[in-house]
């Protein structure tokens, strides 16, 4: 078991929400009005403790697992509020291997990769023809601008140099 799954399995996520969020039971999830925006109308936060996830149904609209909560409520990075959690949690954090950190550098470069992917796709169903004739179906057929946003759906044009700005120094080969 990682440390990560460790701290997940040893803090409750509702204890941890609750420090800062009045939350009510509805069901097997947990509900109260989101820290991150102005809303004293409807609770649009939710806790999930059987998936330890939270989620914005409102105006931001995220979601995520103990960690990302605790890094948008105290603006920390994920390295600080792991350090946090642990101590909090009592589980003691190895340092990690050179394989290790290998390892978490290329997720770190790929995770930029796919960020790079969805800015792309999204800046070509908005502000391209192809892109706004796909984005007037995705609304004929129900979809409003929110869902299209929470689900990050973008356009992928059929063509192989849409793209030919958006490069990665790492990632350049030639196509023969």
């Amino acid at each position: 078991m990682s440390a990560i799954d460790e701290i997940k399995a040893r803090l409750d996520i509702v204890d941890i929400v609750s420090e800062s969020v009045d939350l009510r039971r509805s069901g097997k999830s947990y509900s109260g009005f989101c820290p991150f925006h102005h809303n004293v109308n409807t609770p649009a936060f939710a806790v999930f403790p059987d998936t330890g996830t939270w989620r914005c149904f409102g105006e931001c609209n995220e979601g995520g697992d103990i960690f990302s909560f605790v890094m948008k409520k105290e603006g920390w990075d994920f390295r600080t509020a792991l350090e946090e959690l642990a101590q909090q949690a009592g589980v003691q954090l190895e340092p990690l291997t050179p394989e290790q950190e290998e390892k978490y550098e290329q997720y770190d470069r790929l995770r930029d990769l796919l960020e790079l992917a969805v800015t792309f796709y999204r800046h070509q169903l908005l502000n391209t023809e192809a892109g706004k004739e796909t984005l007037a179906y995705l609304h004929e057929r129900g979809l409003d601008d929110k869902t299209i946003e929470a689900f990050g759906l973008g356009y992928a044009p059929d063509s192989w140099e849409a793209g030919g700005t958006i490069s990665s120094p790492k990632a350049t080969a030639k196509r023969t």
